[in-house]
């Protein structure tokens, strides 16, 4: 009892997983006075064990089911074999490579206390006789804390990688963060707000809005997915389409050539939908693609009515573009407004797996148009959050409107 007592004060101590092995290896030699022992490891993935530490044997992989450890593991009791080569379950051929006779051996199951399989434990060659009941009680009691110990170990391994993850997308988001406008254009016959609110660290949508020679670029992007690949995916484009146009590109030139990168960068099963807009403030005239960004929705101040406007092309890195189709042209009247939404606010869903829709949208802004752009959009995002009634965000949401003024 009090060499088990020692083990377990030691077993409590922090270790890395090789150096918790070589410990649970050194406590069974210790308290059955074996000659050697082995820890093998159980991989849900593959439902394999795996022999991570022995004394003398390089490590191997097994089916659960194999050998005298897998009908340990399957029959999850300990295997007391006084001698092993008259056991058919025996595989005699790591004695044959390594030139070892093992006469008796005891196997042991690692169960936490879930009664989840862990691992399995093996003790070869008892010193000055075979494994009695006496040994199998006691290692059973060491089992059992060994298993505890190791399933400690994975868990804190584990927390250690998700903080690592943590961490690595907490660096990912101030990335993204950094692309977005800092503050909003400020020109004096037009009211202009954006905003993106992702649905994990990092998220699959962008937007611009930021005054250059050409006139107000007004981008919306929407990568499939979220999470960190997208993010990723919509930054390499954010990024691309300012460098177009601050060398002088024109609308289709930087549409159709960054359309084309993404083409040879993106895999094959990843494209990003997205509204490219310049707005000249002086002449209130508006060309854009849309590659598969919908609905692109039009408020219009003289008549209260909503215009809808479809993708002009393909999404972006869906596929190499030779030529475009003519950008659509919009004259902005006093008191319109251009509304750029991500599809995470139109697919938001309710309890009862209804989407808060384009109709409603198109009701908030008949209803409110009137009210400061930064303003709507708070009223647009807390009429989402009424709606989905604590349903868990599920896509990123990003919203982008241009409201000439009155």
């Amino acid at each position: 009892m009090e060499v088990i007592l020692g083990v377990t004060s030691a077993l409590a101590a922090p270790f890395d997983l090789m150096t918790m092995l070589g410990e649970v290896v050194a406590a069974a030699k210790q308290v059955l006075s074996a000659d050697r022992g082995s820890v093998w490891l159980y991989d849900p993935a593959t439902d394999e064990l795996v022999l991570e530490v022995a004394t003398g044997i390089q490590p191997v992989r097994v089916p659960s089911g194999a050998g005298l450890v897998g009908a340990c593991a399957r029959e999850r009791r300990i295997i007391n074999v006084p001698d092993c080569y008259a056991d058919p379950r025996f595989d005699p051929s790591v004695d044959k490579s390594s030139g070892y006779q093992t006469r008796c051996m005891l196997t042991l199951p690692l169960v936490d206390h879930k009664d989840g399989l862990v691992g399995v434990m093996q003790v070869l060659n008892k010193s000055g006789g075979v494994f009695d009941e006496d040994d199998e009680a006691l290692a059973t009691a060491l089992a059992a804390q060994c298993a505890v110990a190791l399933q400690r170990v994975r868990m804190t391994e584990a927390l250690i990688e998700g903080e690592k993850m943590r961490q690595a997308l907490e660096m990912a988001r101030e990335v993204q963060m950094s692309t977005l406008p800092a503050a909003m254009p400020m020109l004096p016959t037009y009211d202009v707000c954006g905003t993106f609110r992702s649905a994990e660290l990092t998220g699959g949508d962008t937007f611009d809005l930021s005054m250059l020679d050409q006139g107000l670029l007004i981008v919306l992007g929407d990568a499939t997915g979220h999470g960190i690949a997208p993010a990723l995916s919509v930054t390499q484009m954010h990024a691309m389409l300012r460098m177009a146009f601050r060398l002088g590109a024109d609308l289709p030139t930087a549409f159709m050539e960054v359309n084309n990168r993404l083409t040879e960068t993106l895999a094959a099963d990843r494209f990003i939908t997205a509204f490219v807009g310049l707005l000249n403030p002086r002449t209130h005239r508006l060309h854009f693609h849309s590659g598969g960004q919908a609905p692109i929705l039009y408020y219009q101040g003289a008549d209260g009515a909503c215009a809808r406007y479809m993708p002009t092309s393909f999404p972006l890195g869906a596929m190499p573009l030779a030529s475009l189709k003519p950008a659509v042209t919009i004259d902005m009247l006093p008191g319109d407004i251009l509304v750029l939404l991500s599809d995470g606010i139109y697919e938001a869903q309710n309890g009862r797996g209804e989407e808060f829709g384009e109709t409603r949208v198109q009701t908030l802004v008949q209803a409110h148009h009137e009210k400061p752009m930064a303003e709507w959009l708070v009223l647009l995002f807390e009429s989402v959050k009424a709606f989905a009634g604590g349903a868990p965000q599920e896509d990123d949401m990003t919203a982008v409107v241009v409201k000439r003024k009155a």
